[in-house]
């Protein structure tokens, strides 16, 4: 039973074109499985938008985003080491660019591949690896492509930080200034303050920062009706409501009526379970089935009636709980 991702293309892209007008030399990043999307799709569009550079993880994604089509350059983010042989094959590569974080990575470069394109990565508050503030004034990066340095900053990236860790980075070797997780306005001020060009990667806000162009769908293969005290389920689970619809598979939520059923008007039907979770007080408007619109009403007139009197409570037995319900969205014929 798998699920389908389907994306509302034009909300997607208006919000991508959104961001790269919002962050001047945004650089997009596409590594692992694409957020989702696949390598293959990412690269694709970031070729679309006329990107000149895109971020990947490793080495070995590398392959997968030239072969979807991307022809410019790309930078690997994951720090290059002497035993990382995929990665030593690239560095040669005039549309490489290779992030280095240790001095000693940086001297062996230095003297076997002098023509390589490299950026130095500096340490920040998240203690990952780079070169720390104190190592800064060691970086000599002779005859390479030096790119710049680089920086990744929390999740909720402080400008004061990144602003203190580039003014000493280039007044030491001017160069670009690559950055990550900044808002618009901190962005903003770094570029106007730094004086250099400055990149900003982003994955996560630019691929998925539309949730409302994204939605999941699956097909519900089977259904069965269970009674309370049977045991289901993978891990064997115990049924403890009256009568349970439990559909078949992990795509329970996703569960929907077939297109067409049921004819026009007709609204979904939820299997509704009602367990009394305080005393043993015996539950005699306890309905197997009702439709969710209908439960919602009843919660609402609750909520009202308790808003105009607040002393008066009605009992449990005449009135649906929120905490009460345990929902089940099955396909019923």
């Amino acid at each position: 039973m798998t699920l389908k991702l389907n994306i509302d293309t034009r909300s997607w892209r208006n919000h991508i074109k959104e961001l790269h007008e919002e962050f001047p030399g945004l650089v997009p990043v596409a590594k692992g499985n694409g957020y989702g999307f696949g390598l293959d799709v990412l690269a694709r569009e970031a070729a679309r938008l006329k990107d000149d550079c895109l971020a990947v993880g490793t080495a070995h994604e590398v392959a997968k985003v030239r072969d979807a089509g991307w022809s410019r350059d790309v930078i690997v983010l994951n720090p290059w080491r002497p035993f990382d042989e995929t990665a030593t094959v690239l560095i040669d590569d005039p549309q490489i660019i290779t992030v280095v974080s240790r001095l000693e990575d940086l001297d062996e470069l230095r003297k076997k591949h002098p023509r390589a394109r490299v950026v130095a990565e500096l340490m920040t508050s998240m203690r990952r690896h780079g070169i720390t503030p104190e190592e800064i004034e060691s970086v000599d990066a002779g005859s390479l492509g030096f790119e710049g340095w680089t920086m990744h900053l929390p999740l909720k990236g402080q400008l004061a930080e990144a602003k203190q860790l580039a003014s000493a980075a280039i007044a030491h070797h001017r160069g670009a200034v690559w950055v990550s997780h900044l808002d618009i306005g901190d962005y903003r001020r770094l570029r106007t303050q730094l004086g250099v060009q400055t990149r900003m990667r982003m994955g996560t806000r630019l691929w998925l920062g539309a949730p409302q162009a994204l939605s999941t769908t699956a097909t519900v293969l089977d259904v069965h009706r269970i009674t309370r005290g049977t045991r289901y389920g993978q891990r064997r689970h115990l049924a403890r409501h009256r009568t349970v619809g439990t559909p078949v598979g992990p795509v329970a939520a996703a569960a929907r009526r077939k297109p067409g059923a049921g004819g026009p008007g007709r609204r979904r039907i939820l299997a509704v379970a009602v367990q009394h979770r305080g005393p043993q007080t015996p539950i005699r408007r306890a309905p197997a089935h009702a439709c969710l619109d209908a439960v919602r009403r009843r919660l609402r007139a609750r909520r009202e009636s308790r808003r105009r009197n607040p002393r008066h409570r009605p009992p449990d037995h005449h009135h649906l709980r929120r905490d009460h319900l345990e929902l089940t969205p099955v396909c019923w014929p």
